[in-house]
């Protein structure tokens, strides 16, 4: 007999095995199973319990009359499941559609004359679940709500989405582009104040254009935490809504120019000396880096009240504008930050929301609502830093189009929200706190791996009829023409770690992903954004065929292009529908590849389990090294023999890397900005905390720099050639 927890784990999406990175079938034990579905509220402590809760499920399944969300593609037919109760004296229902457009349809439908999907029990009473056929909508997302003429009502989400993603007219007609990728706060130049900003942003796209240059890659820029500047990572923000301000660049507001209190103090020499010595660092240093520019814009903001706000000037009505488009997320989002400096200032003992007074936990309690009234100038202050980041984003994408880029700025979206941050304290409910988001075992981390970040519940985001998810892409997608999903594969499935278990224990929960990549179409069609999905690793099936269907661009990585054999694959191998780069901000670079630096790194941070996988790591990379030159042989990029030594990392054979992924098939092709200049130090090194300077090492020279030089000039010529099918060794 079946065990109830398998019925259980069926219902809310939880594998009870699955594949690991051998090919070998895995079982999820029933105690990991039970934890999860613990932490979504679901007793499965025995079988009884189990029981009841199935027969609580199937209560709610059918006696929902309407479910709360339907989406749809584009020219399909239109049947939303209607869940009747056969000893309800029913015979017809009213319905009224209100589009989008603000347009009412109405219509009444004979429950006799509706296809019956199927039947069945729920409280000792018999169901059924009919067709409700609408008419062709447009597309979009649009309000349903139907009534029995018994008196029953219930509301529903109709969401129309397109066939398939956005793609660019030059990439649609056959063109292939290439761009620079960068993490922005790594950017160096002789005007920012210790970090790359939005400034630096635009000094960049200037310099790229005429290279022929069509996009700028960025890490994820995601808002973090003002209060607290020494949390840094790009993947585990704040809330992935909205912008980290201290990208702003501070002598581009518009207030800089007119406030004379911030001119003085700029100008004081003991100011001049701080920006100097912050501009030198090696890594960027975030704590007085958001000290300096934090002082200066509280002042600004100051100024932003008394010259525009008390006024009621043009710019004081359009700062309101941006506030009430972005709407109660934004307000949330400034609350936060504002209760989150307020409370660390009483203490270490306040580190994000899970710590603070019980009363200061729900934003809509009574103490959060008078903390807001009461201080309403230091939540507005940080509804201006929103305000200032946004317009200096948007501002740095019409100077790439201006400059004849044809997509301009390609953000990120990261996988999750860190569970202490403002995401997560706006929408409680959405989230699942007991767990965090993972990966099983794999060859690079033998123990699996709890990334510390909590899931949606899915239930959930069904439930909130898909909203969160549609505007956290329609926010990210507003300032940029292209968007990378890191980890896309959670749309279909999340590997969830139960609070007290190890990352080996857990299990995969599965997403609605048919209805989550539509929308995600949807959003991509509305905003004119390609959208990319980093596909790396294990990918189900069912996944990438939605991926297909739906044209979202698989992400290729050169390292990893291998045949079974080892050796690389041809450029002609590459499929259209993807990005493709030599490496990522969680590889190597690509000189720190060739010359082994990361080997060696990860045998200095005791990253190997044992001497002999150390061993076989740089046998590894031998082989690679000899296999990659052996491509750029018969890609006509290099001269070179198998029984010839491996040359030394060269600018030169940077360029014929660099060329051979510009010969590739995909349609969009990125260069690392470090590897124009053979840097080896890596951005990130995954595993590893505090022992290597994560997301803070900048780039070696300035932008300006980076452009007169010869070589990577050479390098961005080759990549250009490639891409427009020339050989790169001519002329």
């Amino acid at each position: 007999m079946t065990h109830p927890i398998e019925e259980l784990s069926r219902l809310y999406g939880i594998s009870p095995s699955y594949h690991d990175w051998r090919g070998q079938l895995r079982e999820v034990s029933v105690e990991s199973r039970a934890a999860i579905l613990a932490a979504l509220g679901v007793n499965a402590t025995d079988e009884r319990a189990a029981e009841s809760a199935i027969s609580q499920h199937e209560t709610i399944r059918w006696t929902r009359l309407l479910p709360p969300v339907a989406v749809v593609e584009v020219d399909r037919p239109i049947a939303v499941p209607v869940a009747v109760a056969s000893e309800l004296p029913a015979k017809s229902l009213t319905w009224t559609v209100t589009l989008e457009s603000g347009n009412v349809l109405k219509g009444i439908a004979e429950l006799a004359q509706l296809t019956v999907l199927e039947r069945g029990d729920a409280d000792g009473r018999e169901h059924a679940r009919l067709a409700l056929e609408l008419p062709d909508l447009p597309l979009g997302y649009h309000d349903l709500d139907a009534t029995l003429d018994s008196g029953l009502n219930a509301q529903s989400r109709i969401i129309v989405t397109p066939a398939k993603c956005y793609e660019p007219p030059l990439v649609a007609r056959g063109e292939r582009v290439w761009g620079i990728a960068v993490q922005l706060y790594s950017l160096r130049s002789s005007r920012n104040w210790g970090i790359g900003d939005f400034g630096d942003l635009r000094e960049l796209i200037r310099l790229a254009a005429p290279t022929g240059c069509q996009l700028i890659g960025l890490n994820p820029l995601h808002s973090l935490y003002p209060a607290d500047p020494s949390q840094i990572s790009p993947y585990s923000p704040s809330n992935r809504l909205f912008l980290n301000v201290l990208y702003i660049s501070v002598p581009d507001v518009e207030e800089y120019s007119t406030c004379e209190r911030v001119r003085t103090r700029v100008a004081r020499a003991d100011f001049q000396e701080k920006l100097v010595a912050l501009r030198a660092t090696t890594n960027v240093d975030y704590v007085r880096v958001a000290s300096t520019k934090f002082e200066i814009l509280k002042l600004l903001y100051e100024e932003f009240r008394t010259s525009h706000l008390d006024r009621d000037t043009i710019r004081a009505a359009k700062f309101r504008a941006f506030v009430e488009t972005q709407g109660e997320s934004l307000r949330l989002h400034a609350l936060y930050d504002a209760l989150d400096a307020h409370l660390r200032l009483q203490g270490p003992q306040y580190w994000g929301w899970p710590s603070w007074p019980e009363d200061y936990r729900d934003p809509s309690s009574p103490t959060v609502v008078r903390f807001a009234r009461e201080r309403s100038d230091e939540v507005e202050y940080f509804l201006y830093l929103q305000w200032l980041a946004a317009e200096q984003l948007a501002a740095a994408q019409r100077e790439a189009r201006s400059r004849g880029m044809s997509i301009g700025l390609y953000g990120d979206v990261a996988v999750g929200a860190n569970p202490a941050g403002s995401e997560t304290w706006s929408n409680r409910h959405l989230y699942v706190h007991r767990v965090s988001v993972g990966a099983p075992p794999d060859a690079l981390a033998l123990k699996g791996q709890d990334w510390g970040i909590p899931p949606q519940d899915p239930q959930e985001l069904r439930a909130q009829q898909y909203r969160p998810f549609a505007e956290l892409l329609r926010n990210n997608m507003q300032h940029v023409a292209a968007l990378r999903l890191d980890h896309v594969m959670t749309l279909y499935r999340l590997w969830w770690v139960p609070r007290g278990f190890q990352s080996k224990d857990g299990a995969y929960v599965h997403y609605p992903y048919r209805d989550l990549i539509a929308i995600l179409a949807l959003e991509s069609q509305r905003n004119e954004c390609v959208v990319i999905g980093e596909d790396l690793g294990t990918v189900a099936d069912q996944m990438t065929q939605a991926m297909e269907h739906y044209r979202t661009y698989h992400y290729k990585v050169l390292l990893f292009e291998q045949e079974p054999n080892g050796r690389f694959k041809p450029p002609s191998a590459y499929v259209r529908t993807a990005l493709a780069t030599v490496t990522t901000h969680d590889l190597p670079t690509l000189r720190g590849w060739w010359e082994e630096h990361d080997l060696r790194l990860r045998d200095s941070l005791d990253l190997y389990p044992n001497e002999e996988f150390k061993n076989q790591a740089h046998a590894v990379r031998e082989a690679e090294r000899r296999n990659l030159m052996q491509a750029l042989v018969e890609a006509r990029l290099w001269h070179w023999s198998p029984d010839q030594p491996l040359p030394e990392y060269s600018a030169a054979l940077s360029r014929a890397v660099h060329a051979f992924l510009g010969l590739s098939n995909a349609n969009i092709a990125l260069i690392q900005i470090e590897d124009l200049i053979g840097m080896t130090d890596p951005v990130n090194v995954p595993g590893t905390h505090t022992e290597h300077p994560n997301w803070q090492r900048k780039v070696a020279q300035s932008t300006a720099e980076i452009f007169a030089r010869q070589d990577v000039h050479e390098i961005l010529d080759g990549m250009h050639r490639a891409r427009r099918g020339e050989n790169p060794n001519a002329g």
